[in-house]
């Protein structure tokens, strides 16, 4: 608690360097898999891997996130936990490997049974360093956790490629998936250096238990609500439909996904610290909160604007038709940008039954949604997902926060001034394009236009909406040029 404000945003510069890279490496990897492989290769991974991704969620059953927001946890708790996550990777890994067979029915395709086989065997590398990784995040050693996951990356990206180049098509998609949790947990067991003891019964983690159990539930329910209908193109439209919307997809996500990771993990651990602190964990909430929607909003518009020279850059020409499956998903950053967050408070103050409740609202509305845009193809799927959500945002922030120190007011508050400079932006990138880009190339025509996006939107945040002092006092912090007061850090 003594270094907690310095821990924080030194920890949360650590992941967002980390994240950045990640994001790079990530995109590379995309556009370079993206030349060697085709949307079939994709799709047939993604068939399999809508089904073991729901699987993923058990494989810590919540007891990583319940390690992080325990205020105390001994060695013999955190040993049993360890045991009980291997064992339950182990069954998920058998259980994969036997549905096999019925998954390579569902689907038609024979070449399934291989992958799941395969596939299954990431439960079990996942869950050896589950307990690891949780206690690095307790501690607050970002920077370790960030050097183990790019290494990871790193390392089975080139396996990927390698493989993809000597012409092992889908294969090499499946060895990344594998070689990436083997390296993870290689790597949280060298920066920890903690050997788990035997496991013990009656050393209180029953409540743990229950905790972890209600995360993994809602994990399950939310997953299911933005995950179902890559099973339902996989089925009725076959590889290709699922393999351009899945590239679109992940595409899509890369950013948000990566600055949710990296800014989440630092603010709930900051936050589980600060339960019985309510102005301070406000204060702490709402700076991460302006910090993800500042870095999300204008890459928002940037994929909706710029859609088709992003898919041509990032994919090549092949990948042409998920143009319009990716503009269509564009308000889908948006919204995870402004409702992610809310998972960060809610389970930091262990009020995971309220997360439980939205989910079970939440998911049968995206089902249903889903179902009215399944016989117009991936782009009716596209569309129907992104104006589902938009729908439910604000309602959701509302019912989160309620009861807490935040209210809809100060989120609202916070979430209006990057989202009105990311409209100005928007509209100066769109003219920029129209008068003076479309002569170039797509790759110099999407760098102009997104430079002039990030320029005008950077210029407004910092000296048209009164932020820079914020920015200013962060940067500070982490360079230790002056310390930061509270009272400063809370002007969001």
């Amino acid at each position: 608690m003594k270094d907690l404000k310095e821990k924080t945003v030194r920890g949360g510069l650590a992941r967002l360097i980390a994240q950045a890279a990640d994001f790079v490496l990530r995109l590379v990897s995309l556009m370079v898999l993206a030349r060697l492989l085709g949307p079939k290769d994709f799709g047939l991974v993604g068939m399999v891997t809508a089904f073991t991704g729901i699987l993923v969620l058990f494989r810590d059953f919540g007891l990583s996130v319940a390690a992080v927001q325990r205020p105390n946890v001994t060695d013999e708790q955190l040993s049993t936990l360890f045991w009980i996550n291997v064992a339950v990777g182990s069954l998920l890994a058998v259980f994969t490997a036997a549905m096999a067979p019925f998954v390579a029915a569902f689907y038609h395709e024979p070449r399934l049974v291989g992958v799941a086989g395969a596939l299954a065997c990431s439960f079990l590398l996942n869950a050896l360093g589950i307990q690891h990784g949780a206690l690095l995040q307790r501690q607050m050693r970002f920077t370790a956790l960030s050097v183990v996951s790019l290494i990871s990356l790193v390392l089975s990206t080139a396996i990927a490629i390698g493989g993809a180049i000597l012409g092992y098509g889908y294969w090499a998609l499946v060895a990344m998936a594998l070689t990436q949790p083997l390296f993870n947990t290689v790597g949280v067991w060298l920066a920890t250096r903690w050997v788990p003891g035997r496991p013990r019964r009656r050393i209180g983690i029953r409540s743990m238990m229950h905790f972890g159990g209600t995360v993994t539930l809602n994990s399950i329910i939310v997953y299911t609500a933005t995950n179902f209908e890559k099973i339902l193109l996989g089925r009725y439209w076959g590889a290709d439909a699922l393999g351009l919307y899945g590239r679109a997809y992940q595409l899509i996500n890369i950013p948000t996904g990566n600055l949710n990771t990296a800014v989440g993990e630092v603010a709930f651990s900051a936050l589980s610290r600060l339960q019985d602190d309510p102005p301070r964990l406000k204060s702490y909430f709402l700076k991460g909160y302006s910090l993800v929607l500042a870095m999300t909003m204008p890459l928002t518009m940037a994929c909706a604007l710029f859609a088709d020279d992003m898919i041509l850059v990032f994919l090549g020409p092949k990948w042409k038709a998920a143009g319009i499956i990716f503009r269509l998903l564009a308000p889908t950053i948006l919204v995870f940008a402004v409702a992610n967050p809310m998972s960060w408070l809610v389970t930091s103050l262990g009020m995971v039954r309220r997360s439980l409740k939205i989910g079970l609202v939440i998911a049968p509305i995206m089902i249903v949604a889903y179902l009215i845009g399944l016989p117009y193809g991936p782009k009716g799927v596209a569309c129907a997902y992104s104006v589902v959500m938009i729908l439910w945002v604000i309602p959701v922030i509302a019912w989160s926060v309620h009861g807490t120190a935040i209210s809809l007011s100060d989120v609202l508050l916070v979430a209006s001034r990057p989202f009105a400079c990311s409209l100005v932006a928007a509209a100066l990138g769109f003219i920029v394009r129209s008068l003076y880009a479309q002569s170039l190339s797509p790759l110099p025509r999407l760098t102009v236009e997104t430079a002039v996006l990030l320029a005008t939107f950077a210029g407004m945040l910092f000296f048209g909406t009164g932020q820079k002092a914020m920015y200013v006092d962060l940067f500070r912090m982490v360079t230790n040029r002056a310390p930061a007061k509270e009272s400063s850090l809370a002007s969001v």
